[in-house]
């Protein structure tokens, strides 16, 4: 491992770091370096893409202190009884990267994260040291997401609160069961008991910041978690209850889901095959309902099939309105917005047009074909002054004409 040149372990180390989904950078605090002071900024091989509040999409040099690991979860590339190359950096090294790419255009932040070395303290110590150096040393002021380890000394993971935009915990697998299974050295209540300290020290120091205005920031881009989909026998309604409960609980800024990828030397209790990437997409899309359209966790669960998983072949949104379809349609000219974001086809922006429009005038269908993507999925959910769907809502083949249309690509197409 001493014999290892930078390039090496950044390569060792970078692809190490891929299965870690969590590593978007949105709701951070803006800095700036204007008047020559500091460096980096969050407003204007293991580099990572992210999105910030305003779209724009930043890059990241996303990499592990170390994968050495002294945990064996079965899932993890890293796990103690791996057969992987290993590397380690110092925090020196990495704070030097950071900088050195940032130099060269490269990346606008940090995402660090590390297998377990020696110990958590241990690791957790090293991982805020290489935060220190940045923020104090070298006065880095771009973005920073630590991932912190929940057996980790608090007042451990608190300083990396001081010092990070972001920190998340990961919750790893939906289930107690699951991840008393597949990794025996975590503890389900130990690591919400450290995602509710961090919910406790967010909210102190948003409180502080409101009465003395140099109060420290406590990682005002929030807190985040990913899950592992695929890995056990957890189904979508597992999954969907657990990111209700971790959203409402800890006030995450996001819950992420990561497919289970097949492994090198995999453990035999793991599944021989990835799930579909689509199932994943599809639990995106449900966390999406919850969050931005109104919908409970419960009823998005309404839309699985009898094994508890979101279909496939057409989105959560659009299975709960085929299920209920008695809901529809619904006037566009009279319906309220909460109700018009459960029409299929119609997303955030398009319904406070629609509101928006029509305090001015009585809508017809092509004004709302002009307001949304495709006027075709929203038909047969919706009237209009000059529309009604009439039999076309209860059709028994409405499912199949919404579907999108499976197409097999041609190589050489012209």
């Amino acid at each position: 491992m001493g014999s290892l040149s930078t390039i090496e372990k950044l390569g060792i180390l970078a692809d190490a770091a891929k299965y870690d989904a969590s590593c978007a950078s949105s709701g951070t605090a803006k800095k700036n370096s204007i008047g020559g002071k500091g460096v980096g900024s969050t407003e204007g091989m293991g580099i990572c893409h992210a999105y910030t509040p305003d779209g724009r999409c930043i890059s990241l040099l996303k990499i592990l202190l170390t994968n050495h690991c002294i945990f064996d979860c079965h899932y993890c590339i890293n796990r103690k009884s791996s057969n992987v190359r290993r590397a380690r950096f110092t925090p020196q090294e990495i704070a030097d990267l950071t900088i050195s790419f940032y130099k060269r255009n490269y990346i606008e932040g940090l995402f660090l994260s590390s297998g377990i070395i020696k110990s958590s303290n241990f690791t957790m110590e090293q991982m805020v040291e290489t935060a220190r150096i940045l923020r104090e040393e070298m006065d880095f002021r771009g973005y920073i997401h630590l991932k912190t380890i929940p057996e980790a000394d608090p007042e451990l993971v608190h300083q990396a609160g001081l010092l990070a935009d972001r920190v998340s915990i990961n919750v790893e697998l939906p289930t107690d069961s699951g991840l008393t299974r597949l990794a025996p050295d975590k503890n389900a209540r130990q690591i919400e008991g450290a995602m509710g300290k961090v919910k406790s020290d967010i909210v102190e120091t948003k409180d502080a910041r409101k009465r003395f205005k140099h109060a420290p920031r406590f990682a005002p881009a929030g807190q985040s978690t990913q899950m592992i989909v695929g890995a056990d026998a957890a189904n979508d309604s597992d999954i969907m209850g657990k990111a209700s409960r971790l959203y409402k609980g800890f006030r995450l800024r996001r819950v992420y889901y990561s497919a289970f990828s097949p492994i090198p030397d995999a453990s035999a209790v793991l599944p021989l095959k990835r799930p579909p990437l689509i199932r994943e997409h599809r639990l995106y899309q449900s966390d999406w309902l919850m969050r931005f359209y109104g919908y409970q966790a419960s009823e998005v669960m309404q839309a699985t099939d009898g094994n508890g998983n979101l279909p496939l072949d057409i989105d959560p949104k659009l299975a709960w309105a085929l299920k209920f379809r008695e809901q529809f349609p619904l006037d566009v000219n009279r319906a309220p917005k909460e109700l018009l974001l459960r029409v299929p086809g119609l997303g955030v922006t398009a319904v406070q047009r629609i509101v928006a429009a029509r305090r001015h005038r009585t809508l017809r269908l092509d004004d709302v074909g002009k307001l949304t993507v495709s006027i075709a999925k929203v038909r047969p959910f919706i009237c209009a002054l000059d529309w009604r769907p009439t039999a076309l809502t209860d059709r028994a083949d409405l499912r199949a004409l919404l579907a999108p249309k499976q197409e097999q690509l041609e190589l050489f197409a012209s």
